[in-house]
């Protein structure tokens, strides 16, 4: 099955490395017997679904998850393959069109408004008292 990251970017079954495993945690003997566990890998290197800038924006964003050229995310949460699966394929949508998305606006440069340094100075003047009047009695002049 195709993973559609966005209109833009569908990634071939065929590029598509899966990993099955035994799950940990609770599930009795069911969990020590079948393979529920999925690790999902996709090498961006080797991609010939990604456009060049599309490449060289995922390198950018997701350089710190990437072992090699590869990105792999596992599920394991479903007692069910098959639902570790699709929650696999989610999990990597997500992390790609998060990775592709462009930029927010700029941030406008403000300055603080006069009721905020108002708010600012008090609680400062709030908090002084307060450890002012933590001091022993005798020990300010």
């Amino acid at each position: 099955m195709d993973l559609e990251v966005s209109r833009r970017l569908t990634i071939p079954a065929a590029e598509l490395g899966w990993r099955f495993s035994r799950s940990s945690g609770p599930g009795g003997q069911h969990v020590n017997t079948s393979d529920s566990r999925v690790e999902l890998s996709w090498n961006l290197a080797e991609s010939l679904a990604v456009t060049p800038e599309q490449r060289a924006r995922l390198f950018e964003r997701l350089g710190h998850r990437l072992v090699g050229d590869a990105i792999t995310v596992s599920a394991s949460e479903q007692r069910s393959q098959l639902r570790n699966r699709e929650t696999a394929l989610e999990k990597l949508r997500e992390i790609l069109a998060a990775a592709l998305a462009p930029d927010g606006p700029k941030r406008r440069a403000t300055k603080p408004t006069r009721g905020s340094k108002q708010r600012r100075l008090a609680a400062k003047g709030q908090r002084s008292e307060v450890k002012r009047n933590r001091q022993r009695p005798g020990s300010f002049d």
